[in-house]
């Protein structure tokens, strides 16, 4: 039996206030006040960066001239390093208790699920993704030449996961060269434009894709919230 969660899809938004959305659905979550939820969103262009120690060398340009830029620069609290969030990106935040999952999940699981996802929503778009041992997240190509499509990180909060992936549909691919994504040694990042070019699909196709995958994957069932296809 499925379990069912709210997807919402936030349009265009600041990192900030995102963030504390998903932390007030969590506490609801977690509290048995509200069902899990999935929220869409892309990202005003900014640099999160986690609270790993060395996470922040991992930025290249000052806050100052990341601001000139355009790019706002904003402490995170989900696992994982370094990343951009901008327009053209896809990032979808799944908040679900770990424990309810189809099945249930460890935090290693659950990442995985995720990454399983984002080799799916791939794949229906004719781009060949896998996922890599000792890095986190869904590439394209092998070995250290390989691409980065899509990023994870995430936390868990009694027990109810927040943050989640960021996938790459058609992003300004210039904004990642200022930082080194993941504390990785500048391994090139890509994009769904890229990689397919004037096939590229649009942004409510990946998002009809990518929650249809999440679901399978992690056992969820869409009972609010209307994520449009065109």
């Amino acid at each position: 039996m499925q379990s069912c969660w709210d997807v919402m899809d936030l349009g265009r938004e600041a990192y900030g206030p995102v963030l504390q959305t998903q932390r007030d659905r969590n506490a609801a979550v977690a509290a048995g006040h509200a069902r899990p939820a999935l929220l869409l969103v892309e990202h005003d262009p900014v640099v999160t960066v986690s609270r790993r120690p060395a996470a922040r060398a991992h930025v290249k340009l000052s806050e100052a001239e990341l601001n000139r830029r355009g790019i706002a620069l904003a402490e995170t609290d989900r696992g994982g390093d370094v990343t951009y969030h901008g327009p053209g990106q896809l990032v979808a935040y799944p908040i679900v208790r770990l424990r309810d999952l189809r099945p249930a999940r460890t935090l290693t699981a659950y990442l995985r699920g995720l990454e399983a996802a984002a080799v799916e929503t791939a794949g229906a778009f004719g781009v060949e993704a896998t996922t890599q041992c000792g890095a986190t997240g869904v590439w394209v190509g092998g070995g250290l030449n390989a691409a980065k499509l899509c990023a994870l990180g995430v936390r868990v909060r009694r027990g109810v996961a927040m943050h989640g992936l960021a996938f790459n549909v058609d992003p300004d691919l210039e904004h990642f060269a200022t930082i080194d994504p993941c504390g990785l040694g500048d391994r090139p990042v890509t994009s769904l434009r890229r990689l397919r070019g004037a096939a590229c699909p649009s942004m409510p196709e990946v998002k009809a894709a990518l929650v249809a995958a999440l679901g399978r994957v992690l056992g969820m069932q869409r009972v609010g919230g209307e994520v449009p296809v065109c």
